[in-house]
């Protein structure tokens, strides 16, 4: 067994800057607490009553101190006392927010799905080249412990010759047309907003694919309420992922090989568990490690860690898999008919 207490891990000093104010934000503050030495130097929203509702409810869920409260994103970025950005706009507005806080000098972290669409992932990654600034995609998956331990667990060869993986994201969502999953408008659909987990981890562990098939289904506003997808990668690998908001699903992953196999428990995008099981159905490994808090601390440590380091990108999800991720998400939207409004720019 793995122990993971939470409590000890380094968010090697960087001073935060919360660029939004809704839910995904609230939460990443409040695990910034459990951070040894981290600061949330600002928050910036869309008026002043919403960042000083967001910073007392930080303040008191966490202890943390939320030092300014400013009333535009334009005042958040020049805060001098702000060193990286974490924007957690809706999707839609991710590469505008990104790029004003690049070419003010931060760094940043962009939530997911990284921007709407290839296009734009690829101006932002330019852009903080062109200003030798740190940037990644709030992936928090791909920081996790368990998925640590997976990644050694692949690289040590144990499941043998990789053959198979399948994961999925599904949760149902009554139909209403306010939500912001069925609001084209705010990027809403199964696939930006979820689909987006079984697809990173998917290159996690096979890469890139070399050929896309998928298929979608339409919800009432036109976006869309479920998409499968079948990916064959290098050495003829294959990866099958399905995302929905018709139905809550079981939310594991399996990555089978020729000699054994991983099953991440529900819900694999969260801390979680899971087993290594042999050809012959035996257990290898049991990982069943306790967590503190979310889980969104574990990517605010890795840029803490890499911004200390004078490195602008984590190797672990590097900038050029984050826009070939968009890159095929673009293939899965155009064989499937899925269209928004950035697409048109």
């Amino acid at each position: 067994m793995t122990n993971e207490t939470g409590t000890t891990e380094s968010g090697s000093g960087a001073r935060w800057g919360i660029l939004g104010a809704g839910g995904i934000a609230r939460a990443f503050a409040k695990d910034l607490a459990l951070l040894d030495d981290v600061s949330i130097a600002a928050v910036g929203s869309r008026d002043q009553a919403r960042a000083d509702a967001f910073a007392d409810e930080v303040e008191a869920d966490s202890g943390l101190r939320v030092a300014h409260r400013h009333a535009t994103y334009e005042d958040l970025v020049a805060d001098e006392s702000v060193d990286v950005v974490y924007v957690a706009t809706p999707h839609p507005a991710h590469r505008d927010a990104a790029a004003l806080a690049l070419r003010a000098g931060k760094h940043v972290l962009v939530e997911k799905p990284f921007t709407m669409n290839a296009r734009e992932a690829r101006e932002l990654v330019d852009l903080a080249r062109e200003h030798d600034r740190f940037l990644m995609e709030a992936m928090w998956t791909r920081f996790l412990p368990h998925i640590a331990r997976v990644r050694e667990i692949l690289a040590e060869g144990t499941l043998g010759q990789l053959v198979t993986l399948t994961a999925e994201h599904g949760q149902w969502f009554r139909e209403d047309a306010s939500h912001r999953l069925f609001a084209p408008e705010l990027g809403g659909g199964a696939l930006l907003d979820l689909g987006i987990y079984p697809l990173s981890f998917a290159f996690f562990a096979f890469g890139r694919p070399t050929r896309v098939a998928a298929f979608g289904t339409t919800a009432f506003t036109g976006v869309d309420a479920q998409t499968s997808m079948l990916l064959e990668h290098e050495g003829g690998r294959h990866s099958l992922l399905t995302t929905t908001l018709q139905a809550a699903t079981a939310n594991k992953a399996v990555i089978d090989g020729t000699e054994a196999r991983i099953e991440i428990d529900r819900t694999y995008y969260t801390p979680t568990s899971f087993s290594v099981i042999a050809r012959d159905g035996s257990v290898l490994e049991r990982y069943d490690a306790p967590h503190q808090g979310h889980g969104l601390r574990h990517q605010a440590a890795e840029v803490g860690r890499r911004i200390a380091a004078g490195e602008r990108e984590s190797p672990l999800l590097p900038l050029d898999e984050t826009v070939a991720i968009m890159e095929t998400m673009d293939e899965v939207r155009r064989q499937t008919g899925l269209r928004y409004a950035a697409d048109e720019g």
